[in-house]
């Protein structure tokens, strides 16, 4: 029987399918086939084993159904991380996802496939989530994607609580903490329970959740990391067949990585939280959990509960008035509150997807979860991109040209083939703008990451902003993608922050930055007839 004398020979003679009916047969089983492929992957078939298995098992996840026709060239790419992931995870992690998959019926869906596939693999659970709102994926493969959003159910209830109780042991106790029987909701990273607990302070009974991080989790993540780091090094050895710039996607991984690497970082999120209270605890329309310190650990943050619904969900039936107010609200706390910010290094929430968001219906109030992954950027930075949104509203190509070049590693001083390749990148940008209406931040956002593809090394936390901005697109057109300028948004907040604080006062932009735009400002009609024009042309000579 193949199954049983599983050998090189067997794997190079017979076709997935046979060995598949082959196996089942000889092992009736899950466990017995967990524990036969176990034996399998350490004996001398085993790498072997591994490719042939996973390439079966890549197959039944097309790359047309992952990546949209909009995304066709990352294909080949994608593809190719998938197996090089799925060929190089250790093996008491793999054998359950091989049989799990062997086991799947023939017809199972491509998003329910996945699901499955990226169980317990945090790493790319987290990247399944910002894929999740991308609006151009298939439904099908969309509505999978967004159970990774507050779907995922992977605990035992009181294993969760039985850390709670070993960490915080004679804590819970002296602070009267209750603490209410099953999981709230699960996260790729952690598992959430809530309690009542007395707050000194008061002496009042008050709500809050246990985030603790689930008990598999620090050597998951570990090996997922250093998964991640081979497979930069690997795809970086590709760069030629994949069409990108060498360095690109090495250091996007890098980036990648590094950003994961914060979601085990407990203490780190739990001094985040307290920054990010203090940054939007003042305005109007946004919430932050605030962190109940007593009882937090490196393993469990504890903080108040929230009131709210997922925003998604809360808001879909609300007015389009109602809508709009929160579409407003999130461009406002993810890309207003920091790049208008007084503080050196500002930071921002790097993880909005809808999740992480609750809409508050009695309040109105927008409520931001989870903040674990941030980025900072410095004030040279914010001044910078804010310039870059001016001159891209204003379709002012030496401007944009000059902010970009400035941004790059290396800035104005850097000649030649970068200056060339952002010149060449910026008058492509503008003869496809559409004149029919005013380019947004989005618009900017894109063309920087489109001049990084082609090499030109950007600050990290700018490209982290376009991951943020791609994101929140998606949480938008979900809730009704209601007709909201991103630019006014930013520009009503700027105003109303300088007006209340003469601290803050055409922050982060100087005299001389206000200067240029006003001068670019004189010649944005010239600008749109000229460009008007050219188009015309162009069509002319297409037809």
């Amino acid at each position: 029987m193949i199954a049983l004398s599983l050998n090189e020979r067997d794997l190079q003679r017979f076709t997935p399918d046979e060995l598949r009916a082959a196996f089942f047969s000889a092992y009736p089983t899950s466990p017995e086939r967990v524990s036969a492929i176990e034996a399998m992957l350490h004996g001398p078939a085993g790498p072997l084993l591994r490719e042939r298995i996973g390439r079966w098992v890549i197959q039944r996840l097309p790359a047309e159904e992952l990546v949209p026709n909009e995304y066709a060239h990352w294909r080949p790419l994608v593809q190719d991380a998938m197996l090089f992931m799925f060929v190089h995870l250790s093996i008491d992690r793999l054998a359950p996802k091989l049989v799990e998959q062997m086991e799947l019926p023939s017809n199972t869906p491509t998003g329910q496939r996945l699901l499955k596939l990226i169980s317990k693999v945090p790493g790319l659970q987290k990247l399944g989530q910002v894929l999740a709102r991308n609006r151009h994926l298939q439904p099908r493969l969309r509505r999978a994607l967004m159970e990774l959003e507050n779907g995922i159910s992977d605990m035992d209830p009181e294993q969760i609580r039985a850390i709670i109780v070993e960490e915080l042991g004679p804590r819970l106790e002296a602070n009267a903490v209750k603490i209410k029987p099953g999981i709230f909701f699960e996260a790729s990273v952690s598992a959430v329970l809530r309690f009542t607990w007395r707050d000194p302070d008061t002496g009042w009974r008050e709500r809050g959740v246990f985030k603790v991080m689930k008990p598999h989790i620090p050597a998951c993540f570990a090996e997922d990391m250093h998964l991640l780091a081979q497979l930069a090094k690997y795809i970086g050895s590709k760069t030629d067949k994949y069409g990108f710039a060498k360095r690109v996607l090495p250091e996007t991984f890098s980036d990648v990585r590094r950003l994961l690497q914060h979601e085990v970082d407990f203490p780190r999120e739990q001094a985040t939280l307290l920054e990010a209270f203090r940054v939007y605890g003042s305005l109007h329309g946004i919430r932050v959990p605030r962190l109940i310190r007593p009882l937090c650990t490196s393993g469990i943050t504890a903080m108040t509960e929230e009131r709210g619904k997922k925003v998604t969900n809360a808001v879909a039936r609300l007015p389009e008035w109602r809508r709009a107010r929160v579409s407003e609200l999130l461009i406002e706390a993810f890309l207003a509150v920091p790049i208008f910010s007084t503080e050196k290094d500002a930071m921002f929430h790097a993880d909005p997807h809808a999740g992480n968001l609750l809409y508050d219906k009695r309040s109105g109030e927008l409520v931001i979860l989870d903040w674990a992954l941030t980025e900072h950027v410095n004030v040279e930075e914010r001044r910078h991109l804010a310039m870059l949104f001016l001159l891209t509203a204003l379709r002012d190509p030496d401007g944009i040209f000059e902010q970009i070049q400035a941004m790059s590693r290396g800035g104005a001083r850097r000649k030649g083939s970068q200056a060339k390749i952002i010149r060449d990148c910026v008058e492509r940008f503008i003869t496809q703008l559409p004149l029919t209406r005013v380019p947004g931040a989005a618009d900017a956002l894109d063309l920087l990451e489109n001049i990084a593809m082609k090499g030109v090394r950007l600050p990290a936390p700018l490209i982290m902003l376009r991951k943020v901005l791609f994101t929140l697109d998606g949480v938008q057109h979900d809730i009704g993608d209601p007709d909201v300028s991103m630019i006014s948004i930013i520009a009503r907040h700027a105003t109303q922050r300088w007006l209340t604080s003469w601290q803050a006062f055409g922050s982060p932009l100087s005299l001389r930055d206000w200067l240029a735009v006003q001068s670019s400002t004189l010649f944005y009609g010239s600008r749109v007839c000229w460009q008007g024009a050219q188009a015309l042309l162009e069509r002319s000579r297409s037809a």
